[in-house]
């Protein structure tokens, strides 16, 4: 898809990428589950596939930590109402009181576009 549409849609998905890194550096829970369907899927490595009352119960044992990260989008697609992004991320995770952990990885993420917002439905996430 090209065109003015498609520019949209694509700068629509940016700031959806940067709303969900202001919103984790922030600890805002809330505002990421905003960011998914409802039926969001997560595959990460060494896991079974899990959904959104899974990603908050993390996010939940995690509200002690610091999260930092920059999210380097390589690719969009727009399909429709539904879009993908390749990204490349690098996060530093800090336990309070603790050292800094970084990590890095490649995430594969599908969008869905609902009530006209772009929301993550699925991401393979392998950022270790």
């Amino acid at each position: 898809m090209t065109g003015p549409r498609c520019s949209d849609d694509k700068s629509a998905i940016r700031n959806v990428v940067d709303t969900w890194m202001a919103a984790s550096k922030a600890g805002d829970t809330a505002a990421v589950l905003d960011l998914m369907t409802d039926d969001v899927i997560f595959m990460v490595p060494g896991r079974k596939p899990f959904g959104k009352a899974a990603f908050a119960a993390a996010s939940d044992a995690m509200k002690h930590m610091r999260i930092d990260g920059r999210a380097d989008i390589r690719e969009i697609n727009v399909l429709g109402d539904h879009a993908y992004i390749r990204n490349y991320l690098e996060m530093t995770i800090t336990p309070e009181g603790g050292a800094p952990v970084k990590r890095s990885g490649w995430t594969l993420t599908i969008l869905r576009k609902e009530d006209g917002r772009w929301r993550l439905a699925r991401d393979a996430n392998l950022v270790t």
